[in-house]
């Protein structure tokens, strides 16, 4: 997948300020694929000539006597939107895209280390922008716009290497019921409100949406402690106001459990199972995944939010 402007850069003939406008026409009437120019100037070092500008301007009434024998730097754009190999193709789009409405169709010009490699159309920039898009999407949970399941296997695939890692693995407790109980809707509202508690304490490490109420961390450390008690102390802070007054007054709710017996189903926590290589040694992913689902058993026996980590006890909040 294309993500820097470099990627899809095309060349397109550069000349100097002072070339006549008459080789100008040469060029676009030998080469009728290209849409512009490139000038090489000293200030601010490149502009821009697109072909429908060059052929409104010799084509006004007087136009052709007036310019075709003259410098190119007369009717050239001398301020047009320069950026470097390295720059996002979004931010590069968002830049298109703010242009005044007469240059919004010109070229991008690329640069690598001030040098001009090259231009890009707005077709070729909406057509990768869009392809993005599209990839990206597949990439993302679709409801809290979190790295998904592939993005997810493929982070994973990098853990046995690392020196150091601890992989939290996060999960609401009593979730169905809640959404059996208060909607659907406000059952998405929860699972936004976890994701932002994640984003709020993981800033610099990778984080996930798995599926439903699942969420992964991957940290490249074995300090998890803070970080796992923060999460259930802002989690616990965050959850009171999705309950009614009565609800979070007697602290559970009357609701069918499993089986289908009415019966009073606790509030929902947050349980975090932690896999670290601080104490132990994994031979594969999988041998991973099983060590966290025996530690999820052990965080859902208990009826409050807590942490369990295959080299510590739980903590509760």
């Amino acid at each position: 997948m294309f993500t820097s402007i470099g990627e899809i850069y095309e060349e397109v003939p550069c000349v100097e300020p002072e070339t006549k406008s008459r080789e100008v026409d040469k060029i676009f009437k030998n080469l009728p694929s290209i849409q512009g120019i490139i000038v090489k100037t000293d200030v601010p070092n490149f502009a821009l000539v697109m072909k429908p500008s060059f052929y409104q301007v010799i084509g006004n009434q007087y136009g052709y006597n007036l310019y075709m024998g003259r410098p190119i730097h007369l009717i050239m754009n001398k301020s047009p939107l320069v950026v470097d190999h390295m720059q996002p193709i979004l931010e590069v789009s968002q830049l298109a895209m703010s242009r005044p409405i007469e240059e919004l169709y010109d070229y991008v010009i690329v640069t690598k280390e001030k040098e001009c490699m090259g231009v890009v159309s707005i077709q070729s920039l909406l057509l990768s922008f869009a392809k993005i898009q599209k990839e990206t999407a597949l990439l993302m949970n679709p409801l809290t716009g979190l790295p998904g399941n592939n993005s997810i296997d493929h982070e994973l695939t990098k853990v046995l290497d690392m020196e150091k890692f601890s992989i939290m693995y996060v999960d609401l407790d009593h979730f169905k019921t809640y959404n059996d109980t208060y909607g659907f809707k406000k059952g998405d509202d929860l699972l936004l409100a976890t994701a932002a508690v994640l984003k709020k304490n993981l800033t610099t490490n990778f984080f996930g949406h798995i599926d439903g109420d699942d969420f992964i961390a991957i940290l490249h450390h074995h300090n998890y402690e803070k970080i796992a008690q923060k999460i259930i102390d802002d989690f616990s802070q965050a959850i009171q106001s999705f309950y009614s007054e009565t609800d979070w007054a007697q602290q559970y709710v009357v609701a069918e459990n499993r089986a289908g017996r009415i019966e009073k189903i606790p509030l929902v926590s947050i349980s975090i199972a932690i896999v670290t290589n601080n104490v132990q040694a994994f031979s594969s992913i999988q041998h991973i995944v099983d060590e966290a689902a025996t530690i999820k058993k052990r965080c859902k026996q208990k009826l409050y939010s807590c942490y369990i980590a295959n080299s510590s006890n739980s903590l509760a909040k």
